[in-house]
């Protein structure tokens, strides 16, 4: 791609960015309507139609009794950074300095201890708009945790937010007490209570938490959810490949059972010696921030347009920082996207790829795709997959992926990827 190229998608982020922004513009009783409307002229700017500040209509500006958005310079917390978000996974070995954690033997089980807490804090979703969020260990999504098939995952759990929270895994857990609801366990925990989770990483594939308390609605849109990642053990892979496939067992051959073992390994970070593929987590989700149960502002891992098109040299430097940068990627390597919808208050989220086509993993649960040859697949709230995609045979430059219900794409969920 030339400089012209890339300046003119800088351009094109940059005005729908802005016009977002202004549309917001601090005044808490914009509505999704409102910020469409602004977004509407954002082509005409050059000759000066400028965008709609009109408010939501009588009725709709009713504010949450815990708070609500409001504008700002500059992104204030900092300590997020979209894309280190991106690849930053917590195994108990290696993973974030805000998720204590560590990996150690019991009764001869791997156990991941981590620990979290649940605190009100506020949070940036696009440059000066921020949002008063409940979040996990202060980030949202929280912090995603990586565990290998039937390793003991524990959470040692605090709640210090002003409301009562839980987690519940969207694994196959055998404990009720350990499902994270009000009615089994310990229930919701109050401020200043504590409990351990325990859950058996089971079964492979990509998996959601979040809050159960009540409303569920909004416990889950400020932000308490998060991603669990259960890789497969490539000798339960040898020993059960049936479960890993969803032809029947009759099918499946030596080989296959090899190839089978072969592609566990890529998915299990214990083995990252053997693994030419770059893996990257993200999470759809949105943000109602006048709170009369619309979303105004649409991202992938929080932040609008953070994988857009800033100010580069076409040739990988970019001097956006982490406010708009595409999500540079290796021709060469293989391309895997632990994909989640955390989206509320929308019955589907999509994820849509230009210029290409990959295979899809339905949870992730098999190790044979559940469609192949797609670019646009649809998630409901916690449903979640694996894409695999190839950009080897692509000329390096620009591709664009985004949400296909298109004004999430223009309310924030439009991004990059840069093949190099």
């Amino acid at each position: 791609m030339t400089s012209v190229e890339y300046d003119n998608a800088a351009a094109i982020t940059e005005r729908l960015e802005q016009r977002l922004v202004e549309a917001l513009g601090g005044e808490t009783n914009v509505s999704r309507r409102t910020v469409l409307g602004g977004l509407g002229v954002a082509g005409s700017a050059a000759v000066g139609i400028r965008a709609s500040q009109t408010g939501a209509g009588a009725g709709d500006d009713d504010e949450d009794d815990h708070g609500n958005f409001g504008a700002v310079d500059e992104y204030r917390n900092t300590n997020f950074d979209p894309h280190e978000f991106l690849s930053t996974f917590n195994t108990g070995k290696s993973g974030q300095d805000a998720v204590p954690q560590r990996v150690y033997t019991e009764n001869g089980r791997t156990v991941r201890e981590f620990e979290f807490t649940a605190v009100d804090t506020t949070i940036t979703i696009a440059p000066g708009i921020e949002f008063q969020a409940w979040a996990y260990n202060g980030q949202v999504p929280g912090p995603t945790i990586r565990a290998v098939e039937g390793d003991l995952v524990r959470v040692k759990f605090e709640n210090l937010g002003r409301h009562a929270h839980t987690i519940h895994p969207h694994l196959k857990n055998l404990n009720p007490k350990m499902d994270g609801i009000p009615q089994n366990g310990p229930g919701v925990l109050e401020t200043g209570e504590s409990f351990t989770y325990e859950w058996i990483a089971q079964p492979a594939g990509v998996h959601f938490y979040h809050c159960h308390s009540l409303p569920l609605k909004e416990h889950i849109h400020r932000g308490l959810y998060g991603t669990i990642i259960v890789d497969p053990d490539p000798e339960r892979v040898r020993e059960a490949p049936a479960d890993y496939v969803t032809d029947h067992p009759s099918q499946i051959t030596d080989a296959m059972v090899e190839d089978l073992v072969t592609e566990a390994k890529t998915r299990n970070h214990e083995y990252a010696e053997n693994n030419a593929v770059n893996e990257m987590v993200i999470v759809m989700n949105s943000f109602d921030t006048n709170f009369d149960g619309g979303n105004e502002v649409y991202a992938a891992n929080t932040r609008a347009f953070a994988y857009g098109v800033g100010e580069t040299d076409a040739e990988g430097n970019w001097t956006a920082g982490e406010t708009k940068r595409p999500i540079q990627i290796d021709k060469n390597e293989r391309q895997r996207v632990y994909l989640v919808n955390a989206t509320e208050f929308d019955i589907i989220n999509s994820f849509h790829t230009h210029s290409q086509f990959f295979d899809y993993y339905d949870h992730g649960t098999t190790l044979l795709p559940t469609r192949q040859t797609v670019d646009t697949i649809m998630q409901t709230q916690a449903q979640r997959g694996i894409i695999e995609l190839d950009y080897s045979d692509h000329d390096p430059g620009l591709y664009m992926f985004h949400a296909h219900q298109s004004e999430f794409a223009e309310l924030g969920w439009m991004s990059f990827f840069e093949v190099v």
